[in-house]
């Protein structure tokens, strides 16, 4: 199954932005994984409790797991993982499943202004979806208050802390329902 994909124009590196401390420096709760196979899963558990509509900011360096994490969310909402694949040239791709994943990408851009310039921002309120927006740091002004925000660390070569954050109460209660390992019914 192919991807949707939105492309950039131009090329070259990313533009050199600073790089701000996630909204929340005390993350709500934080997960230790020691290896991309359980950061996957980790993404596939937070996916099953996801309804429509949620918007997921994710943040850390290059090699984090941030799109490892995606394949894990798309599996969940019934989209083909393997599918999945950075949209850092293309900006956004997207995965159709019981909901569809939008897979959003700031790292080439200059900030909030060129994300909604290229009309990303309608993405993040699209009705029936999920947005996943990776490099979300550097383009925070455009995005709603109400996200979930997982910060990723590299500890060493396989093991990366994962800080998750929300901005509403059904958000931290589905942050919660992770933290406590709670399964989805069905």
């Amino acid at each position: 199954m192919m991807a949707k994909t939105r492309k950039r124009g131009g090329g070259g590196p990313a533009p050199k932005l600073p790089n701000p401390e996630p909204r929340t420096p005390n993350p709500a709760v934080q997960f230790v994984s020691g290896s991309p196979a359980e950061t996957e899963a980790l993404g596939e558990r937070l996916g099953r409790w996801l309804a429509g509509g949620e918007v997921i900011a994710l943040t850390g360096p290059l090699g984090a797991g941030k799109t490892v994490f995606v394949r894990g969310l798309a599996r969940a909402l019934g989209c083909p993982p393997e599918a999945v694949a950075s949209p850092s040239y293309v900006l956004e791709r997207v995965y159709p499943g019981r909901l569809v994943l939008r897979h959003l990408d700031a790292y080439r851009l200059s900030g909030a202004a060129e994300f909604e310039a290229a009309d990303l921002a309608a993405a993040l309120s699209a009705p029936g979806s999920v947005a996943v927006l990776e490099w979300a740091d550097r383009v925070s002004g455009a995005l709603p208050a109400d996200r979930l925000e997982v910060a990723f660390e590299v500890l060493d070569a396989a093991a990366r802390r994962l800080g998750f954050s929300a901005g509403s109460g059904r958000l931290r209660r589905l942050i919660a329902r992770l933290a406590a390992g709670e399964r989805r019914p069905g």
